[in-house]
Formats: structure tokens, C-alpha cells, sequence
């Protein structure tokens, strides 16, 4: 009898997919490599030492909560002997096609012939002006995305694997000459796309940063409504994906450029001068 597991994009996509009534066992990828420091090895000690500290650090997330929410979640993937079918569900934005590519490179290890590897990744769908979440389908609707679901070869994971390789290494030229537009990670392009606007600008700056002081500069704005008007601008205009955590961390690390009075922020003259 057929035993599959499946690689959901996040927690948000859990119960969706319980509902849905599909077999098989269940790994939630809570990575996001979007973010902070990497090693191009998965799972390896030097990738788990880093992410340790960026976690702790940069999000104030115990090594004790990374490893129960994180840690034991990828471990799942080390043994998949017992399986013959494993799936991947995943997004359109940059925040999900990183991870993607992380998934694709530690399964490399484990291709095998009998197993059959395949791929759920939602986007563009007919008659919809946006593009689509998993949390944006039916449990029903979950059934047929899987019925749908793209056949990865082992060249496609091949291919997932250098382009992993690529983001780790993060140069610019290289991300820029290298051709990720492909039949079955159709969204990849348009995320590397959106990545390389995260490389400084003219003044110094990238995208992000320079719309935070676009806000700011606009109306005085507290810490929370800042974000809220990030997480608007990505949804209509950005495919980077991310949360209200990423955004609060960019915010913090803009404070050379304002002031804050009662808990409303200001451009100090160097903001100013950036924009």
C-alpha cells in the first residue's frame, strides 16, 4: 500500500489540509531562509549552528523552541526509506520559494527511483486577479491541487540544488545572469526577481528599507502601523511573502535614520538625506 508524506509551507496550511480528507503523514517546514545567515549543506551542524543563532538573536527564539518547533520537523526528512511518495506544498512568494529550494536540496540525498516526488505550488489561477496562498483554497479544493500536482525528476531536484547553491552564495551578478525561469518551479524567477531589489540601491538602501522611510515620511506612524502599511504595499505590489516578524526586524534596523517620540516614528536629517 502506497505511504506518502507531505511538506506543508507553514502551519497556516495544517488544518486545511487535515480536513481535506488526503492520506499520508505530515512534516511543517517552520524555516524561513528568507532570512538571516545559511549554510548551502541542510541539516548539516554548521547549518544548524547558524540558524540557532540567528533565531536567538534576531527573533528571540529559545534554542529549546527551535528545536521542538523547527529542528524535529526537518529531522522527519532525514529517513524517508518507509515512504514511496513524497509531497511538496508550497507558494508563490520569495519567503516560500527559498524554502522550497532547501527542501528540494536535502531530498537530493534521497531520490530514489521507486519513490515518486512531486510538487503542489499555487499561484496564478484562472479567473483570479491575485495570486493565490494555500489559506486562499478549500479543504475540498485541496483534493484537487492534489490531483494536479507537478512529477519532479531528479533533474528538476538537480536543479532546485544549484539554485539553493546560489541564493546561499548571494552574489549579485551571478543571481542575475543565472536563468531560474523553469517549467516546474514556474514562480522561482519571479522570487529571485524580488530578492535582488533586497541588494543596497543607489543610496545605500534597498527596496524595503526605502519604503519604510517613504512611510515615515509620510505621516508620523507608530511601529505597528508601519508594518501594517508594509504588509499592504507587499500584498499589492511585492512577492516577498513575509510576516509582521520580518518587517518589525527591518524597522529596528533602521534607527541611524529616525527618531522616536512616543512611540511614533520621525526622519532624523540622515533619513532625510537618504530619500
Amino acid at each position: 500500500m502506497s505511504k506518502i508524506i507531505h511538506v506543508l509551507n507553514g502551519d497556516s496550511s495544517v488544518q486545511l489540509f487535515k480536513d481535506s480528507g488526503l492520506e499520508g503523514d505530515i512534516v511543517v517546514w517552520r524555516e524561513l531562509l528568507c532570512e538571516g545567515p545559511l549554510h548551502t549543506k541542510i541539516a548539516s551542524d554548521e547549518f544548524w549552528t547558524k540558524r540557532y543563532a540567528y533565531f536567538e538573536k534576531e527573533l528571540k527564539v529559545s534554542r529549546i523552541e527551535y528545536f521542538d518547533k523547527t529542528i524535529k520537523e526537518v529531522l522527519k526528512l532525514e529517513d524517508l526509506s518507509c515512504y514511496n511518495e513524497i509531497v511538496l506544498w508550497f507558494e508563490y512568494d520569495l519567503f516560500c520559494q527559498v524554502n522550497l529550494l532547501a527542501v528540494c536540496s536535502l531530498l537530493l540525498k534521497e531520490f530514489r527511483k521507486t519513490v515518486k516526488f512531486s510538487l503542489v505550488c499555487v499561484g496564478w489561477v484562472k479567473g483570479e486577479s491575485e495570486l493565490q496562498t494555500l489559506s486562499d483554497f478549500s479543504s475540498e479544493e485541496f483534493v484537487e491541487l492534489y490531483k494536479n500536482k507537478l512529477n519532479l525528476s531528479k533533474t528538476n531536484l538537480v536543479f532546485a540544488d544549484e539554485s539553493w547553491k546560489l541564493y546561499v552564495e548571494n552574489d549579485k551578478e551571478k543571481l542575475q545572469s543565472f536563468k531560474f525561469k523553469n517549467g516546474k518551479f514556474q514562480y522561482l524567477q519571479l522570487a529571485i526577481d524580488q530578492h535582488l531589489k533586497r541588494f543596497s540601491s543607489e543610496n545605500g538602501l534597498n527596496e524595503i528599507e526605502n519604503k519604510i522611510l517613504q512611510i515615515i515620511t509620510d505621516n508620523s506612524f507608530s511601529e505597528k502601523e508601519i508594518v501594517r502599511e508594509l504588509l499592504i504595499w507587499q500584498h499589492t505590489e511585492t512577492v516577498y511573502g513575509f510576516g509582521d516578524l520580518q518587517y518589525v526586524n527591518y524597522l529596528k534596523n533602521m534607527n541611524q535614520y529616525v527618531n522616536i517620540t512616543d512611540n511614533t516614528y520621525y526622519l532624523n536629517d540622515l533619513g532625510k538625506s537618504k530619500l
